[in-house]
């Protein structure tokens, strides 16, 4: 039986991973554990630990870190604290495999951790293009990674340009859409008046997030989107951003515009299953996550992406992008309204990810020549 540990930061991971982590806990070729850091442990950010503990997967180390949103500096000394908590861990545990996801602080620790350890590196979603500092960290944990499981094939492409050998890059498609839209029938008018929402106005999912080299201006950002979900008469649920400089600044304008304001909700986190009902029933989701990018679509909802955070990576046909200036988002959601959900394939996968990940880890050689990184080229 091969030991399996994930490395999870942030509600994102988990949420696409967790299906996938399932089926492997099921498989008696495989033993799964979880180590939690980051963001789950913090009560600013929803204390989302609590949905790992409710998927009854174990977690089998906790790694605190000091996070605020708040500069660069903290991000980097909470890699740092990452690092050294997860080998001590890894030295004690010596798991087969560490299994990572994206483009996140502790998902860089997990693997730089490991390969000093002469652990073999699992890497999902390398391959892909964005903006912030996730682009060279995702590049960053490929290079040190050993298997690469990529959402789609110009993602494999990508790492065997990058230098990496093709017979160790496999095409799984992207794990969160595994079961998208199971059980997801309610109809909008019906949500709409549960959650204490007017049918009869149009209703947007908001998930800002800070670009860190721009973290001067993520409030001002955040301001002129609410600017513009105004002028349209847009009811929103505007979820709290990640832990990234300039996370502050965008928590403030988030919750000063909700004080009062009649059709708003705010909140740190929807539990997995609560967000894909969202998916499925709002009329647009608008901000800068890659859940408009990747899960969006397998509902084809209308994303409106803005400014630079999700630059470059591939698109199904249901995202329009737009810069932070409020007039040109109000164009845009007017726009986006009016057209109205579209049926389409998603170029991230056919939902089955899950099985091939997991028959993968439980397979694939794991002799000490996977472990002398080389470049192909």
């Amino acid at each position: 039986m091969r030991k399996l540990c994930y490395v999870s930061g942030t509600r994102a991971d988990f949420g696409l991973i967790c299906s996938t982590l399932q089926k492997a806990a099921a498989d008696p070729r495989l033993q799964v554990g979880i180590c939690v850091t980051g963001m789950h442990l913090q009560p600013q950010y929803g204390e989302t630990i609590k949905e790992i503990e409710a998927s009854g997967l174990p977690i089998v180390a906790r790694i605190p870190v000091s996070l605020d949103g708040s500069d660069g500096a903290v991000m980097a000394q909470a890699l740092a604290t990452e690092l050294a908590g997860l080998v001590k861990f890894f030295l004690k545990e010596r798991p087969d495999i560490v299994l990572l996801l994206g483009d996140r602080g502790e998902m860089l620790a997990g693997a730089l951790a490991a390969l000093h350890l002469n652990i073999p590196v699992v890497h999902l979603h390398g391959g892909e293009l964005s903006g912030t500092v996730d682009e060279p960290i995702r590049h960053a944990i490929s290079k040190l990674s050993h298997y690469h499981f990529t959402a789609t094939s110009g993602a494999r492409e990508r790492l065997i340009r990058m230098g990496e050998l093709p017979e160790r890059i496999f095409v799984s498609g992207a794990p969160g859409l595994d079961g998208i839209n199971a059980g997801l029938e309610i109809e909008r008018n019906q949500f709409c008046e549960a959650q204490g929402f007017s049918p009869s106005r149009p209703l947007a999912l908001l998930l800002f997030h800070p670009v860190v080299q721009e973290a001067h201006m993520a409030g001002e950002q955040t301001r002129q989107i609410l600017a513009a979900l105004d002028t349209t008469n847009c009811q929103a649920l505007a979820l709290m951003p990640n832990a990234d400089a300039g996370g502050i600044q965008v928590s403030i304008a988030l919750e000063q515009w909700a004080s009062g304001r009649l059709g708003t909700r705010l909140r740190k986190h929807l539990p997995r299953a609560e967000y894909l009902t969202w998916l499925a029933n709002a009329d647009l989701l608008i901000g800068n996550s890659s859940s408009g990018i990747i899960e969006a679509a397998s509902f084809g909802l209308p994303v409106i992406n803005i400014g630079s955070r999700q630059e470059g990576r591939e698109r199904s046909g249901n995202v329009l992008d737009v810069g932070h200036a409020s007039t040109e988002i109000v164009t845009a959601i007017t726009a986006t309204l009016a057209r109205g959900r579209q049926p389409m394939v998603n170029v991230y996968g056919d939902g089955r990810a899950g099985e091939r990940i997991v028959e993968w880890l439980a397979t694939l050689p794991l002799d000490p020549v996977l472990l002398s990184k080389r470049n192909a080229y």
